[in-house]
C-alpha cells in the first residue's frame, strides 16, 4: 500500500481524498519510482479543484511532475537506485501522477537528475522552472540578449513567472515583472526585477501598436494580456507564451507580426521531445541560484495540498510550492 491524493467520482461531481492505495492497481509502465517530492501547478490545482477537465478518468492521482528513486526498471535506459525527473506526458491527467509515494510510468518519460541538483530542487522548480527555461531558450536562440533590452514577465509572482524573473536576472537580463498583486513588488524586485508594472495596464482593450517597449516577453496570461504585450514589442522582438491564465482567446491583430516583424513563439512543456528536456534541465541546474529558489519555494504536507490547491487557484500562493512525499 502507498498514500496518494486520489481524485473519485465523475466529471460532474468528483471528490479527493488522502487515500491508501494498493500498489497492485499501479497503471502499465516499465519502470516504478519512490517519489520523493512532487510540487503543485496550476493545472494540478485546476485537476484537484474540479475548476477544469482536466482528469480525463477516474479514479485519478494528480501531479504532473515528481522526482524520485527508481524501484523497479524493465527500461533499458534505468535501474534501481537511478534519480529521476519526470513533466508532462499526461500524467496526472490520463495517467497516475507524482502527489503519491510511489508512480509507475513508461521510461520513455524519464529524465535523468543532473548531477548538481538535489529531488527538492528539482521539484521546487518543476514544470514551472522547466517550463520558464524552456520560454528563456526560445528567447535566446531568437537572438536576444541582455543588450537588446527589456524583458517583459506576465504573471510575474506566480511560478512560471517567478522563476522566469529569476533566470532572466541571473543571466543579466534587465526584467519588467507584471502582476495583479502590487504587494508582491519587493518580492519581485528580490527575484531581480527592475521595473514592476500593474497587469491593470495590460488587461484592458489596447491599440493593435504600442510603442516599442520591450524586446522580448514571457507571457503566462494569454488573451487581451498577450495581445497588448504582442503589441509593445519592438522591431524584430520575440514572445513565448506558454500560459492561458487569463483566458484562451487572443484578441489581437496582424499589425505586429507584419509591421514589426515580431515572432510569437509558443511553448510547450508535456510533450517536448527528451532532447530539449535534457538541455533545459541541465541549464537550469547550472543557472539557477539555489538560494534564491529555496527563498520563493514553501514547502507543505502531501495531505495540505487540497487547501493548498484552492488557495493557489484563488491568488493566495506566491512562487513555488513543494510536496515532500516521504516522511
Amino acid at each position: 500500500m502507498f498514500t496518494a491524493i486520489v481524485i473519485e467520482g465523475t466529471r460532474d461531481e468528483q471528490q479527493v481524498a488522502l487515500r491508501e492505495v494498493d500498489e497492485a492497481r499501479l497503471p502499465a509502465g516499465d519502470v516504478q519510482v519512490d517519489v520523493e517530492y512532487s510540487t503543485l501547478n496550476y493545472k494540478d490545482a485546476l485537476a484537484i479543484t474540479g475548476r477544469a477537465p482536466i482528469a480525463k478518468q477516474y479514479p485519478m492521482i494528480p501531479g504532473i511532475d515528481f522526482a524520485g528513486r527508481v524501484a523497479h526498471s524493465e527500461h533499458p535506459d534505468f535501474k534501481p537506485g537511478d534519480q529521476v525527473i519526470l513533466n508532462g506526458w499526461g500524467v496526472g491527467e490520463k495517467h497516475w501522477g507524482g502527489l503519491a509515494e510511489k508512480a509507475q510510468v513508461s521510461g520513455d518519460w524519464l529524465i535523468p537528475l543532473p548531477a548538481t541538483m538535489s529531488s527538492r530542487h528539482a521539484m521546487a522548480l518543476g514544470t514551472a522552472g522547466y517550463t520558464a527555461m524552456l520560454c528563456v531558450m526560445a528567447l535566446e536562440k531568437h537572438g536576444l540578449t541582455p543588450a537588446s533590452g527589456d524583458i517583459l514577465v506576465t504573471g510575474a509572482a506566480g511560478g512560471v513567472g517567478s522563476i522566469a524573473v529569476a533566470l532572466l536576472a541571473r543571466l543579466g537580463f534587465s526584467v519588467t515583472a507584471v502582476t495583479g498583486r502590487m504587494e508582491e513588488s519587493d518580492f519581485l524586485r528580490s527575484l531581480g526585477a527592475n521595473n514592476i508594472l500593474d497587469r491593470a495596464e495590460l488587461s484592458g482593450p489596447g491599440k493593435p501598436l504600442a510603442a516599442e517597449t520591450w524586446a522580448g516577453a514571457v507571457d503566462v496570461a494569454g488573451s487581451q494580456v498577450l495581445a497588448n504585450v504582442c503589441a509593445g514589442i519592438q522591431y524584430r522582438g520575440a514572445v513565448a507564451a506558454c500560459g492561458l491564465a487569463a483566458g484562451m482567446d487572443l484578441p489581437a491583430t496582424v499589425a505586429p507580426f507584419i509591421l514589426r516583424g515580431i515572432t510569437l513563439y509558443g511553448i510547450d512543456s508535456v510533450m517536448a521531445p527528451r532532447s530539449e528536456r535534457l538541455d533545459a534541465w541541465q541549464r537550469l541546474a547550472d543557472t539557477m541560484d539555489t538560494a534564491l529558489l529555496d527563498s520563493l519555494t514553501t514547502d507543505i504536507a502531501l495531505a495540505d495540498a487540497i487547501d493548498a490547491a484552492r488557495q493557489l487557484l484563488d491568488g493566495q500562493v506566491r512562487g513555488r510550492v513543494v510536496v515532500p512525499v516521504r516522511n
